[in-house]
């Protein structure tokens, strides 16, 4: 009896990986299963800065329901500050830039984008010439504005919400949001892409800390 036993359970245990491999087999792939792209990141002295630049219009639908920054060529970048350490720390968000290299001998450094301005460059009048090509990098800031209306309030409200709410993260805490930048629709330059953040302080001690530097080609 014992023989039988030990068979039948060895045919058994045999059987379980075919029946497994079958079943994953007839199961067809479903976006869910399409692997997340993962945020790049850098981490030192207690303060870990990620960086996801979205670069997909699905991205923005949740967020912005009416008018996408993306449709206009502008990036929205999600970023996560967590702070590890038992002090305060601040980031001067206006001095974050977004560096992308045009070719081998120029490289521009975009800064961020207020919400205003986001504003002003979605809802501004059409080219009148469709065939007239955008301005290329480097990009003259605050250089065209939009008729102010309701619609460009409920717009700079949407854009506002989802921006980093604070330079100041406090210990053991996380603050996250969206940083903007006007790339003209010119997305292929994340390529060779950084999100420079060079001005942080350890606001107990008045000390600053080293700047982060991060590869966003790695998050694509």
């Amino acid at each position: 009896m014992r023989n039988v036993y030990y068979n039948r359970m060895r045919n058994l245990l045999l059987a379980i990986p075919c029946l497994l491999v079958s079943t994953l087999a007839a199961v067809p792939l479903t976006p869910q299963s399409t692997p997340v792209k993962a945020a790049s990141l850098e981490s030192h002295e207690g303060l870990t800065i990620s960086a996801l630049p979205w670069m997909n219009s699905s991205n923005y639908k949740e967020k912005f329901p009416k008018k996408s920054p993306y449709s206009a060529g502008i990036l929205a970048i999600q970023v996560s500050f967590r702070n590890d350490s038992p002090e305060s720390i601040k980031v001067e968000l206006r001095q974050i830039r977004l560096t992308v290299h045009l070719d081998a001998e120029n490289t521009q450094e975009l800064p961020p984008l207020t919400a205003d301005e986001v504003a002003d460059e979605v809802l501004k009048p059409a080219q009148k010439d469709p065939l007239q090509p955008r301005p290329k990098l480097p990009i003259p800031v605050g250089s065209s504005k939009s008729k102010r209306g309701k619609n460009w309030a409920d717009l700079q409200t949407h854009v506002q919400n989802a921006a980093v709410p604070s330079g100041v993260i406090a210990p053991h805490s996380t603050v996250q949001g969206l940083l903007y930048f006007d790339l003209q629709s010119q997305f292929d330059l994340l390529d060779t892409a950084h999100l420079y953040v060079p001005d942080l302080l350890l606001m107990r001690e008045n000390r600053p800390l080293t700047f982060f530097d991060i590869d966003l080609a790695r998050s694509r």
